[in-house]
């Protein structure tokens, strides 16, 4: 569940409401469910747990402060990633659904990938 969290919250740059309630046709109620020891359970997997993905990612990368790390990593992590990668600030403010430029901005972290292409050029 971490795995998939992680990559459908950063590719989606999705809100950890929108990772609780993801659907698919196949599946009923919800995506994620509750897994523990092996086993699944129908309890759907809840917004805290959702939100804890990104500081049980950070402690396996054994950062610190891992608790800074909150589900709202997963957005900024998406459009950082997608401006590292030579994307538009309109083709980011598409995909997360923000209406303000400087909002979108704000999301972006100075890599240092994004640093050193900016020194490139």
């Amino acid at each position: 569940m971490i795995k998939v969290g992680s990559i459908l919250g950063i590719a989606g740059a999705c809100r950890t409401d929108e990772l609780v309630n993801l659907t698919v046709d196949d599946i009923e109620d919800r995506l994620f469910l509750y897994y523990k020891a092996g086993k699944c359970s129908s309890q759907p997997v809840g917004k805290n747990t959702m939100g804890k993905i990104p500081s049980v990612v950070a402690s396996y990368l054994k950062l610190s402060d891992v608790a800074c790390y909150t589900g709202h990593c997963l957005r900024r992590s998406s459009a950082t990633l997608l401006a590292d990668a030579g994307v538009d600030i309109t083709t980011i403010k598409r995909h997360a659904g923000w209406k303000s430029t400087t909002v979108a901005e704000g999301y972006v972290e100075n890599s240092i990938e994004n640093k050193t292409k900016i020194a490139n050029q």
